[in-house]
């Protein structure tokens, strides 16, 4: 398999989950052996790499730094081009954070369709798991092990009567992102609203964007997407996560209670073992 692009530029606005801020993007084709290149049109054209090495802070979403330049939320959209099968990708933004839209995947991987995706001339190359690496954090879990596919296993565990246990095994080939990932939402509860807003987090969330949880059921008045919406989201923000490392994975990870700080630490100790990884 040879690297991809978009045919063409892609334009969409929006207002940033956790800041509020309108924020206008583009998504442009990228020479080969670009990756993904976040563009601050807003600050003379500042590029923040896709990559670990840039990662800041990740408490609830992913944001990027570089010389203090700050790239917050990325985390949908990543996930969305990773699962499109897109590797090389320009993204044009005039302001802090990426557009939230409806909290999904769903309306990036769209507008990748529309664009159309091309085959460039050179290789694809891909991160190709040898030994497994894990990661425990006070019960918060996640290892990466050798496998022949990109294959995520994840458990989550919420005392809610809308969740509880739930697991989802999740393997990337012919369009199964779109079918079983992409359209899953971001989740979120009413007592942690107030906690976030007083953070000056969630400025943006609405039932337009997110499930919002209360005690015994949710606000939304539109139905679930599927009846285990919320594990299909996190294995969204997984793969969104691990599109970090900067090119696609040959590797099993399997997740336990994580979360985009675990997802972090995994990546940082995975890059550090060398002999557990080669790229082909």
């Amino acid at each position: 398999m040879n690297q991809t692009t978009l045919k063409k530029a892609i334009d969409v606005s929006g207002v940033g989950l956790h800041t509020g801020v309108e924020v206008n993007m583009t998504l442009r084709p990228a020479p080969e052996n670009t990756g993904y290149i976040f563009v601050r049109t807003d600050l003379d054209n500042f590029e923040i790499p896709a990559s670990v090495e840039y990662i800041s802070h990740c408490s609830y979403a992913t944001t990027l730094m570089r010389r203090g330049v700050v790239l917050s939320t990325c985390e949908h959209l990543l996930s969305a081009l990773r699962g499109c099968g897109v590797d090389n990708c320009f993204i044009d933004l005039d302001n802090i954070e990426i557009p939230i839209l409806d909290g999904s995947s769903e309306n990036f991987v769209e507008l990748i369709e529309n664009a159309g995706i091309i085959e460039q001339n050179s290789p694809r190359r891909t991160l190709l798991i040898k030994e497994r690496v894990e990661i425990d954090s006070q019960g918060r879990k996640m290892t990466v092990e050798p496998a022949e596919n990109f294959e995520i296993d994840c458990v989550i565990d919420f005392p809610h009567p809308f969740i509880n246990r739930q697991t989802f095994n999740f393997v990337l080939d012919n369009g199964s992102f779109s079918r079983e990932i992409a359209s899953a939402r971001t989740f979120g509860f009413t007592h942690e609203i107030e906690m976030l807003r007083k953070a000056n987090l969630a400025l943006g969330g609405s039932l337009d964007n997110a499930i919002v949880l209360t005690e015994s059921g949710m606000l939304n008045e539109t139905p679930l997407r599927f009846n285990d919406e919320f594990v299909r989201h996190k294995i969204l923000d997984i793969i969104g996560d691990l599109a970090l490392l900067g090119m696609p994975v040959k590797g099993k990870f399997t997740a336990e209670k994580s979360g985009h700080a675990i997802h972090a630490q995994l990546m940082s100790k995975l890059l550090k073992s060398e002999d557990s990884w080669e790229i082909v």
